[in-house]
């Protein structure tokens, strides 16, 4: 992997990464930028961060044609990271389907059209890493139902993937955190579910998702693919 950036981002392997203009989504671009890689942002929000390898693309990832065109105009890619994500919160008896739509589309529904086009093009050139921001909650947790089947359609998705292109120089994985330091937490949307503090007794930081999700991208994460890794300070021991 690269450690300068030229001032053009020439010559850079070239990562899309969803959501990049706040929360888990930015710290991951800036740490690609940091390491030097060549990124191109989708998101609906404009972007706020400045480098010259960094190129903003706002698109409304629920749109899929206007999805498509972005993709394509954003050329060959090296790594896709799919990290744009809302919560919406409701127990049985109040579900919205307007809010389960909506976290269908923009979590599952955008990256299988996103990974449609851009997983055969990396198959073909023989390398490829595909990383899915998912959810401890995927497994299940009360009041969060409509959001946890779309994170876990993300692991059915990533290692169906992963099956198609193992042999093919490409690996898709799912980085799954517990209860995140980010702008989600204070969405009025979710005010009636206080987040769950892990037993490590903080939050997860943004930094520590994106480190994780550099390691797959990396060389010496080759032999890691369709697996489900969390980021979950012991929330998962009990």
């Amino acid at each position: 992997m690269p450690t300068s950036t030229p001032s053009d981002g020439a010559g850079l392997p070239h990562a899309l990464v969803t959501g990049t203009s706040a929360g888990i989504g930015a710290a991951i671009a800036e740490l690609l930028l940091a390491q030097g890689w060549r990124v191109s942002g989708l998101d609906r929000a404009p972007a706020r961060i400045g480098h010259a390898a960094f190129r903003p693309v706002q698109v409304d990832l629920t749109d899929g044609q206007a999805t498509d065109a972005a993709v394509q105009a954003c050329g060959t890619a090296t790594a896709l990271v799919h990290a744009a994500g809302v919560l919406r919160v409701a127990p049985v008896g109040q579900l919205s389907a307007a809010d389960g739509a909506l976290m269908w589309q923009l979590h599952v529904q955008a990256i299988a059209g996103i990974a449609n086009r851009v997983l055969p093009a990396m198959a073909a050139a023989g390398q490829g890493r595909v990383v899915l921001i998912g959810s401890r909650v995927a497994s299940g947790v009360a009041g969060r139902s409509q959001y946890a089947a779309t994170k876990a359609a993300l692991v059915a998705l990533a290692r169906s993937w992963a099956a198609e292109v193992v042999a093919r120089g490409v690996t898709v994985n799912v980085v799954s955190p517990a209860a995140t330091r980010t702008g989600m937490l204070a969405d009025p949307a979710r005010q009636s579910a206080s987040p769950r503090v892990p037993p490590m007794g903080r939050l997860i930081e943004p930094g520590e998702v994106a480190a994780l999700v550099a390691f797959l991208l990396s060389p010496p994460a080759a032999a890691i693919t369709g697996q489900d890794i969390r980021i979950c300070g012991g929330a998962s021991l009990g």
